[in-house]
């Protein structure tokens, strides 16, 4: 069996084209661990990608959104410390594989590119017992614009955060580990879902004492970065 950790982005989709191309799909899985918030194009693109493979797309999920996993863990999410990501994709995953798939007779594939090699020995160690292979790094010059391109090619529309200038396509632009520019993306491209997030922030924080989702550094001291003073910094930057 050949499952795809299929995230719902450009670089999980090109791992199951070569995986498909090399191997067929009729023993093919796209396995999406659904963290229940993610953007309406990156749905249709998961359904979209399985239809023109020919591969079963298996979906599963922990139950909860992000948000509620920091409450129910009590810590909030970071560029530093993620649980949603352990919790609502790992665990998931972890699950699935082990009720069907014998790791004798599975192997693994997962979506990241030449330029990030040096994770693969933690991410070997993090699956065993299951094989795991990164086909992209077998292809350093790929970019990620060839991928959307391949894509495209194809009749394929590709998740819309990669138009609107996001690195990635996950959870709706509301990833926490974002930095800084990337959340001033989101507060530029959807402000609503930026004001979501900044009420849920003010309301664990009210309960959870001065944490945030952004860090600054000052003076060389690391200090929490709220998500309104970032937005309100932002509104004392634009031009009148």
């Amino acid at each position: 069996m050949h499952v795809i950790q299929a995230s719902g982005g450009i670089g999980s989709w090109a791992t199951a084209q070569r995986v498909a191309a090399k191997h067929g799909t009729h023993d093919m899985i796209l396995l999406f661990c659904d963290t229940l918030i993610e953007e309406d194009s990156l749905y249709a693109f998961l359904t979209e990608s399985a239809e023109q493979l020919g591969a079963r797309l298996v979906r599963v999920t922990d139950g909860r959104t992000p948000f509620e996993v920091y409450w129910h863990a009590r810590f909030l999410g970071n560029a530093r410390l993620a649980p949603c990501s352990k919790i609502l994709k790992q665990q998931p995953a972890r699950r699935w594989l082990d009720e069907h798939a014998d790791p004798d007779a599975t192997t693994l594939y997962v979506g990241i590119d030449a330029g990030e090699t040096r994770r693969i020995p933690g991410i070997r160690k993090g699956w065993a017992p299951w094989h795991v292979e990164f086909p992209l790094t077998n292809e350093p010059g790929l970019t990620k614009a060839a991928m959307l391109a391949e894509a495209r090619s194809l009749g394929l529309t590709p998740p819309a955060a990669y138009d609107e200038g996001f690195a990635h396509a996950n959870c709706a632009g509301c990833c926490v580990r974002g930095g800084q520019a990337h959340w001033l993306r989101l507060l530029e491209r959807h402000p609503d879902r930026f004001a979501d997030y900044e009420r849920r922030e003010d309301e664990f924080r009210a309960e959870f004492g001065d944490v945030a989702i952004l860090k600054e550094q000052r003076d060389g001291v690391v200090r929490p970065l709220t998500l309104a003073e970032l937005r309100r910094r932002n509104e004392r930057r634009e031009p009148e």
